[in-house]
Formats: C-alpha cells, structure tokens, sequence
C-alpha cells in the first residue's frame, strides 16, 4: 500500500513540475512580465512614477522577447510572433510618447492596450492545439 501511494505522489510531483517547467521554460516573457506588472498595476491605480521609470526598460524587454527563440510547445507560432512585433513597437511607441510628455490618460490607454497584447500572447502560448481563435 505505501508504495502504490508513494507512486501515486511520484507521478503528481513529475506532473506538475512538466507542467511547471512548459509555462516558465520562455524566460525573456517572465522577463517582460516583471516589469508589465511592475509599472501596469501602479499605473492602474493612477501611479505612474514607475511606469516613468521603467518604460524604456519595458520597451527593451519587449524587443528582448522578440527576438527570443518561440518554445517548442507554441503552435501557433505565426501568430505569436506577430503580437511580438506589435507588443515590441507599440512599447517602443509608449516610451517615446512619454519623453514627449503624454497626459497620464494617454499614458495609461496605451499601457492598457500594451498589456492586453501581452495576455494575447501568453493565451497563444498556452493555447491547445485544437484551440481556434476568430479573428
């Protein structure tokens, strides 16, 4: 009996770290995603101070993820790197309207659209190959 449970919890260990390991294998997304997070949900709640510091870098890590190797486990590669570029000079965009001095409101409309591209993009990531999106 121990070793039929022992098994059992071997198998949901190796489960979950595959699992794991297929959402957090793309490093130059976690990379992205760091800084999204850190200057969208401040912004969200009218902070913009890190977004003010960060977008330059934001934009660098946009461009960094684009020009990273799309993993394996992406089906819809095509698509992926499409949203990339878009989510590459619509951040480049945001930096630069920013420097030229970009109402808050501005800001922040941008940063939205910037941050649905993202969610675009990890969905695809993450999506099953039987999965089909209406464009």
């Amino acid at each position: 009996m121990k070793l039929k449970t022992f098994t059992f919890i071997l198998v949901l260990f190796c489960a979950f770290n595959i699992s794991s390991a297929q959402t957090k294998q793309w490093k130059e997304q976690e990379e992205f995603h760091k800084v999204m997070s850190a200057t969208f949900h401040p912004a969200d709640e009218g902070n913009f101070a890190p977004l003010k510091m960060r977008s330059a870098e934001l934009a660098a890590k946009a461009n960094e993820w684009r020009k990273s190797e799309i993993p394996a486990t992406v089906n819809d590669k095509k698509a992926v790197k499409k949203s990339l570029n878009k989510l590459c000079k619509d951040s480049k965009k945001l930096n630069k309207n920013l420097k030229k001095g970009a109402s808050d409101s501005e800001l922040k409309s941008e940063l939205v659209a910037l941050h649905n591209t993202f969610h675009t993009i990890v969905g695809l990531c993450s999506a099953k190959e039987e999965h089909n999106h209406a464009h």
